[in-house]
């Protein structure tokens, strides 16, 4: 039979604190922590919070945004992306920091994005053919670094499965 077991993990870089982090990145990390205060999110009190470095050297942020009828919502990392493919066509984005603050409770080790977001990234990375780095962290605590937000979604869907 033509069974192999095969195996797919990455490598990430951890950080005890944003004062670990090199300077340019601290600073994306303290602006996704700022933009959390611009999210709408008065039914699940998870603020959400993304600010990109594109390579051009411009900015861009984003914030979670909910709806009383929940499929309406969106992530601050969608919001982001869709920001910066209408202001900055084609324009990749070398770095994006997320962060969030749990009204409800602790903010104090990284966020993840959801699969929605990661299908997102994915597909942005592939339409300005470059990787999004991610910096994952909360409103204090620890900072992971992603080289590629693809690497979250291993086995996406993509383009070639439609032709």
């Amino acid at each position: 039979m033509g069974v192999s077991k095969e195996k797919h993990s990455f490598e990430y870089e951890e950080y005890d604190s944003i004062e670990d982090l090199p300077l340019s990145d601290a600073l994306l990390v303290k602006e996704a922590r700022k933009a959390t205060k611009l999210a709408y999110a008065p039914y699940s009190n998870f603020l959400v919070g993304a600010y990109a470095e594109l390579n051009s050297g411009k900015f861009a942020a984003g914030s979670n945004q909910e709806n009383a009828s929940y499929p309406v919502g969106i992530c601050a990392e969608r919001v982001l992306l869709a920001s910066v493919a209408q202001l900055f066509p084609n324009e990749p984005i070398k770095t994006i920091a997320i962060s969030y603050h749990n009204l409800n409770g602790t903010s104090n080790v990284p966020l993840s994005p959801c699969g929605m977001c990661r299908q997102a990234l994915q597909e942005y990375e592939s339409r300005v053919n470059q990787p999004i780095r991610l910096l994952l962290c909360g409103m204090e605590g620890k900072v992971l670094v992603i080289k590629q937000s693809s690497l979250l979604l291993p086995f996406s869907f993509n383009g070639d499965a439609l032709k």
